[in-house]
């Protein structure tokens, strides 16, 4: 396990340098991990096609990290955080559970069209789409080990890939066509927005944001044997998740304070390792046969989000200019990521003005509450399938 850790680290280090390198990584946010991982991938691609050598690697480090970034994300679901948003935080939040159903729909519809297994559907739904790279390296192992769907984790991981390279090229000319079409304009254009100045970390509060971490997490394989022995069948890090959920609405309802920036810190680091060992042990070649109905759907995937973001969100968040920004962003987080969504949000912002509702929203909606929806919803779709 420490020699496969430490080439995933290695990897990581290679993605760092491209992206440092190469302005098109960065410009459609496509992390480290993903540029190192990707790329590493196609080497063994190139190894077992030429010299007929397949490689496996251990992934208990992986595991691991895996764990504590879902931790680290329940630890961001404070329902008063939700209140405070106010009505389009919890309308955006719906919309969004609306939109991970469909997803759902849509692929599983389009595997059974195309004679695949209906779990295919979902590693092309909400498990790549709204869950992203994260949920795709997480989910891919459930539906190929679980499920028996062979290469369904690398198709996963290859849609998370192809929708985080689109949503920018959708977010913006929809928001764009929005605004021109509808003469909207913003009404905060002389003001100025003001951010929340971020902490300096300590040695203390990382010390205690770890052991919380690590003690949901422990805690968290007890509760899934406990939904196993019932019958439930739950991600890994399922119960350190709910776990994470719990303890910081007590908190909140309590007035403790818990090291959140550093807990977000933490589970950042576990992402970054984590996504680039799950990505360098992906198996290309186990993809040929499926590549044709991957794309048929994702492009059938792009349509419907369009068409949901233009006359759904739009409509429903109000048909004024922070509706627009708001369906940018759900592009943004519908097909990408939540850099994805707030980068949409700021194209618009710096061409027509300020949008600070769509601003808070957005990176809340993406960055904590998605997540949690789109776990929930596939672990019931995977035990009803």
């Amino acid at each position: 396990m420490f020699e496969s850790a430490a080439i995933g680290a290695l990897v990581l280090v290679a993605g760092i340098l491209l992206v440092k390198r190469f302005r098109l990584f960065r410009r459609y946010y496509i992390p480290a991990a993903v540029v190192g991982g990707i790329l590493f991938s196609v080497l063994m691609l190139v190894i077992y096609e030429t010299v007929d050598i397949e490689v496996d690697f251990d992934g208990t480090i992986k595991d691991i990290c895996m764990n504590l970034f879902f931790c680290s994300i329940g630890f961001m679901a404070s329902i008063s955080m939700m209140r405070s948003g106010g009505r389009v935080l919890l309308i955006v939040t719906g919309l969004v559970g609306v939109l991970i159903v469909l997803q759902n729909i849509v692929g599983m519809g389009c595997a059974v069209m195309f004679g695949l297994e209906p779990g295919y559907g979902l590693a092309m739904g909400s498990i790549s789409l709204i869950g992203g790279l994260g949920t795709s390296a997480a989910y891919g192992p459930i539906l190929v080990n679980d499920h028996g769907l062979v290469g369904a984790d690398v198709i996963a991981v290859a849609s998370a890939t192809i929708g985080l390279a689109t949503a920018g090229f959708i977010g913006g000319p929809l928001a764009r066509r929005l605004i021109k079409k509808n003469g909207l304009r913003s009404f905060e254009k002389d003001r100025k927005e003001v951010y929340r100045e971020k902490k300096v970390l300590d040695n203390e509060a990382l010390l205690h944001a770890m052991i919380l971490l690590v003690i949901c997490v422990g805690i968290g394989v007890v509760l899934n044997q406990a939904f196993e022995s019932i019958g439930l069948s739950f991600p890994a890090y399922f119960g350190g998740l709910i776990l994470a959920v719990i303890v910081r609405n007590i908190a909140d309802v309590k007035k403790i304070e818990l090291p959140v920036q550093e807990i977000e810190v933490l589970g950042w680091l576990a992402l970054c390792l984590f996504l680039s060992m799950a990505l360098m042990s992906i198996k290309l070649w186990q993809i040929s046969g499926l590549a044709g109905a991957m794309v048929a759907t994702l492009l059938i995937q792009f349509i419907v989000l369009i068409l949901f973001s233009y006359y759904v969100v739009f409509r429903v968040t109000g048909k004024d200019y922070e509706s627009a920004a708001l369906s940018s962003g759900v592009v943004g987080f519908g097909i990408g990521a939540t850099p994805n969504a707030v980068a949409n949000v700021e194209a618009i912002k710096k061409e027509h003005g300020p949008a600070p509702v769509a601003t808070f929203v957005v990176p809340l909606v993406g960055g904590i509450f998605l997540d949690v929806m789109n776990v929930t919803v596939l672990t019931i779709l995977l035990n009803v399938i």
